[in-house]
């Protein structure tokens, strides 16, 4: 199931990419598509170099994508403008603000794809627990600014009338066309490091499940340089394929569904075994299975 998660997650960048590129160069309804498939193609062709390779480029579209986040966020929560965050949104209610993080719980995903790179991380019972946690608070607030200063700048309506591209409206909105210009590569750094990361760390898990037995004894193969290029391939090409025929909503969706399912289980194996704080493990796999049930029924 996660990996299926993992798969759908890919696409959605994958389409998000091609969304923010085809919003700019434009060239009609099959460019976004196109464009969705050669940047799967990419980080496809950047994994089989080796682990070097990509560890070194995540670190440049990480820094950058941040810079770009948190300047329009920054120069949207300036202008503190409160009625933004409801012009043209129809009173919602409890169950509305459920139904949105069920939605959305994708996004927070990426944690867990750490431990699936134990092998290839330099002092990993040190650096693991460090960079997890960190990195949980750090994106919590990069989202909760994000989100606020969008929508300050540019209104609640637009978000929601230009979901695919909604940064880069904030961004032409603050700078101009090179707000434009600027969002727009920063969303393609965004998209293109996340692609890069949930690939590298999905193939490695898929081959470790092959390993067990658990999948296609096809997939347990590595080359000279110890890269599962089978399911680096395989797991990418499902995911361009997913990103050129489906929709945003749709793969959204699907992939915190699957997300949503994982974590309850888990959860709830955790409670029933007493693993952790059971206060916290049994409250995780209720909120997780409510989600999933707003979710499934919306």
């Amino acid at each position: 199931m996660l990996i299926i998660g993992y798969v759908l997650t890919n696409a959605v960048y994958a389409f998000t990419f091609g969304q923010y590129l085809g919003h700019v160069i434009g060239l009609g309804p099959w460019f976004p598509r196109v464009a969705a498939v050669s940047i799967m193609a990419l980080f496809i062709g950047l994994n089989l170099r080796g682990v070097g390779e990509a560890g070194r480029v995540e670190v440049v579209l990480v820094w950058f994508k941040l810079a770009v986040l948190v300047g329009i966020a920054g120069w949207g929560l300036a202008t503190w403008n409160l009625p933004m965050l409801s012009t043209g949104v129809p009173d919602a209610s409890v169950s509305a603000a459920l139904f949105g993080a069920a939605s959305v719980f994708m996004a927070y995903e990426g944690f867990q794809l750490l431990t699936y790179d134990y092998e290839d991380i330099n002092t990993p019972k040190k650096t693991l627990s460090r960079a997890v946690l960190s990195s949980i608070v750090v994106v919590i607030f990069v989202y909760i600014i994000v989100a606020l200063g969008t929508v300050m700048l540019i209104g609640a309506d637009q978000v929601m009338q230009h979901q695919e591209v909604a940064l880069a409206i904030a961004g032409k909105e603050a700078f101009g066309i090179t707000g434009l210009i600027v969002v727009t590569i920063g969303a393609a750094f965004s998209t293109g490091s996340a692609i890069n990361s949930t690939l590298f760390a999905t193939a490695r898990l898929a081959y470790k499940v092959a390993e067990d037995g658990e999948l296609p004894a096809a997939l347990d193969h590595k080359n000279r340089k110890g890269i599962p290029v089978r399911t680096v391939t395989g797991l990418g090409a499902i995911a361009a394929v997913l990103a050129a025929f489906g929709t945003l909503n749709l793969l959204v969706e699907a992939a915190s569904l699957s997300f949503l399912f994982t974590f309850a289980v888990v959860c709830g194996l955790a409670f029933r075994e007493h693993k952790g704080i059971r206060f916290v493990t049994g409250l995780g796999a209720l909120a997780a299975v409510a989600a999933s049930i707003a979710l499934s029924s919306a």
